[in-house]
């Protein structure tokens, strides 16, 4: 028998294995609902449990000449069950040998002690779970069998619990008051017994995160001065004074503490993290001790884009300034997928890194990636447009601010500068770097003695064409996961694993968010003017979707790397009305066409053909108007039956004379 929770169970092959049941018995049982299956055989659990109390009296009865007395194996049981390591025990015993090491504190005495709280803490836990008590033992609380539990647990445990049950239910009492100071010998005298309470803790701490960040060492001066009156220590958020009255030992006398007691205070990991949440700044916090999640890759390229920016080391030698980039990485092979380079860090360097992806995926015939993590702050003007999910991408992940290990763009963008920028190009650092990392300028004397200028500056031309140099290389070399992608690039990693879901990608969209807008109109019936060129209607059934006297229409388009039109989408309002196409031109001279020409020619004269069919498919019916004729046959008068009524009587009716010369 075990317990399986709070509920003693007996299993399934025990209760058949010793007689109480057969096997064909015990499936009838549970088929009928006659027992409580505590827990389900198979899988990690390996065999069913029934609860012990919804057996029918009969099985009981046999199971009780078998088990006469189950309860002391049981709590036995329920102790192993229920018994687990304190781990507060452990550090406030180690902290307390670390004070009291002088007076022949060692190891053994705190595996005793941590051994005896967790003993405790079991039996305790069973005293106050009433459900388990009324289980066990009924609903008293047999102190006796407690005690001979845990002299049967000593063994195990390596506890040094008293044996005698008076004296064991004493030293429970003592715990529950007193808590692990109770447990320590008296020989080890008072400096064992010495307790550094919440209280005390706490105003160590306090004066631990001082706006001016004080050393540990003077934390314990600051924290002797205050026990001894001579420095006054409140709170500025409630205005409360601490009374160093209340900081004594039993003597009455101040509660001196060590130099090593407040370092241990200090040092504890929990402290260490309320500290470090005082004093450091948002950033640093969340960077050192904040938890972050934990992820691993996914299975297919372009199911996620992950995008950041990020300044070029070196300078300009115009302005003194870096150069902004902006880079759109596919998550599973960290390719480079879109870069986009300014002066300004603004919207149109997003757009412009935007354009380059998908003019990179056009190209190759891809699909729309699925989703996409940015930052919360640079791309917050999409979150209702563009980036909302949906609309171009399934999947929109904005990551908080500062929080460079939410965004994986972070990690490429470090990983690729260390093994590929700084191996390329001098002058690769900060200032501030350390080692390798540091790079010094070159002091200006001036009046603010505060001038520095870097050894070797830049043209705009050079930074972009090292930075896409930069990309391209680390785009072709080896993918770090060379484990899963044997001898593969990134780029061959990126081309071998899309995601085959991807849906089409969809330039009409792309195109009204992201695309250059033009304003203009439909001219002959047949053309639009975009970016200087010339633009067919696809049909001429197109004149139906525009609005009355309304030739206006706003042109959309993706520019290529030239800057040039692709595909031109047009609209009037919100309303989409058609994709058009780029007029070509021939030559006119005849001596000089050429096949080219000629094919032209032919496609427009098609497409005239295509206006004039739809004219006459659609021409208008003539009709013709005229005044309706007067006939001359009357209609045969109608005989009526005469009704007999009242008299009407006549009224006359005055016609103002406004009406009168009608």
């Amino acid at each position: 028998m075990e317990y399986y929770g709070n509920t003693l169970c007996i299993s399934m092959r025990e209760l058949v294995d010793s007689g109480v049941m057969t096997q064909s018995n015990y499936c009838q049982l549970v088929a009928r609902k006659k027992v409580t299956v505590a827990r389900r055989g198979g899988g990690a659990n390996g065999y069913a449990l029934v609860a012990v109390s919804s057996l029918p009296d009969t099985y009981r009865e046999k199971l009780n000449k078998i088990y006469p007395d189950p309860s002391l194996e049981v709590l036995l049981a329920w102790l192993e069950a229920n018994y687990e390591i304190d781990q507060a025990a452990a550090t406030y015993f180690a902290d307390w040998k670390a004070k009291c090491g002088r007076d022949g504190a060692k190891d053994s005495h705190v595996a005793e002690y941590v051994a005896n709280a967790s003993v405790l803490n079991a039996c305790i836990r069973l005293y106050n779970n009433a459900k388990a008590i009324h289980k066990t033992m009924g609903l008293k609380y047999d102190w006796s069998m407690m005690a001979q539990a845990v002299e049967g647990y000593r063994v195990k445990t390596g506890h040094t619990l008293p044996t005698s049950m008076l004296r064991f239910r004493k030293k429970v009492a003592e715990y529950q008051r007193d808590g692990y100071a109770c447990l320590i010998s008296g020989k080890f005298g008072n400096q064992s017994t010495r307790k550094v309470t919440h209280q005390v803790e706490m105003a160590v701490v306090g004066v631990a995160v001082l706006p001016n960040k004080p050393f540990n060492s003077s934390v314990w001066e600051m924290y002797t001065s205050f026990v001894c009156g001579e420095l006054e220590v409140y709170s500025p958020e409630t205005g409360e004074v601490l009374n160093p009255d209340d900081y004594v030992d039993k003597n009455g006398e101040p509660l001196i503490l060590s130099e090593s007691t407040i370092n241990n205070i200090l040092n504890k990991p929990k402290n260490r993290a309320l500290i470090a949440h005082a004093l450091d700044d948002w950033e640093t916090f969340m960077h050192e001790q904040r938890p972050h999640v934990h992820r691993h890759d996914g299975q297919f390229s372009l199911s996620q884009i992950t995008a950041d920016d990020v300044d070029l080391t070196r300078k300009l030698g115009d302005t003194k300034k870096r150069v902004h980039a902006y880079y759109m990485y596919d998550d599973l092979s960290q390719c480079v997928i879109g870069a986009a380079y300014g002066r300004k860090k603004d919207q149109m360097l997003i757009v412009e890194c935007f354009r380059d992806m998908f003019r990179r995926l056009d190209r190759n015939g891809w699909g729309m990636p699925a989703g996409i993590e940015v930052e919360n702050h640079l791309m917050s003007e999409y979150k209702d447009g563009f980036l909302q999910a949906g609309v171009a991408f399934s999947f929109v992940h904005y990551c908080a601010p500062l929080n460079s290990q939410e965004k994986r763009a972070e990690s490429f963008n470090g990983a690729k500068k260390r093994t590929i920028i700084h191996k390329n190009h001098e002058g690769i650092g900060r200032f501030y770097g350390k080692g390798k990392w540091c790079m010094k300028g070159k002091k200006v004397s001036d009046a603010d003695n505060d001038t520095y200028e870097d050894k070797k500056y830049y043209t705009y031309e050079e930074l972009v064409a090292d930075d896409m140099a930069d990309n391209r290389e680390w785009n072709n070399s080896l993918h770090p996961n060379q484990k899963k992608y044997p001898g593969m690039t990134r780029w061959q990693v990126l081309e071998a694993n899309i995601n085959p879901t991807l849906e089409r990608m969809d330039k009409l969209t792309l195109s009204r968010y992201i695309g250059e807008r033009v304003e203009t109109s439909v001219r002959r019936n047949s053309t639009v003017r975009v970016a200087y060129e010339d633009w067919w209607l696809s049909d001429p059934s197109v004149l139906e979707k525009l609005s009355p006297n309304n030739y206006k229409v706003t042109a959309y388009y993706l520019p290529d790397e030239e800057g040039k039109p692709t595909d031109v989408y047009i609209f009037q309002g919100d309303r989409y009305i058609d994709k058009v196409e780029r007029v070509e031109t021939y030559n006119r001279v005849m001596a000089e066409q050429t096949d080219e020409d000629i094919a032209i020619f032919i496609d427009q004269q098609k497409r005239i053909a295509k206006f004039d069919k739809y004219i006459r498919d659609n021409a208008i019916e003539r009709l013709c108007v005229t005044k309706p004729t007067q006939t001359d046959e009357q209609p045969e008068a109608l005989e009526l039956p005469v009704l007999e009524s009242e008299p009407i009587e006549e009224v006359s009716y005055h016609v103002p004379d406004a009406l009168e010369s009608l």
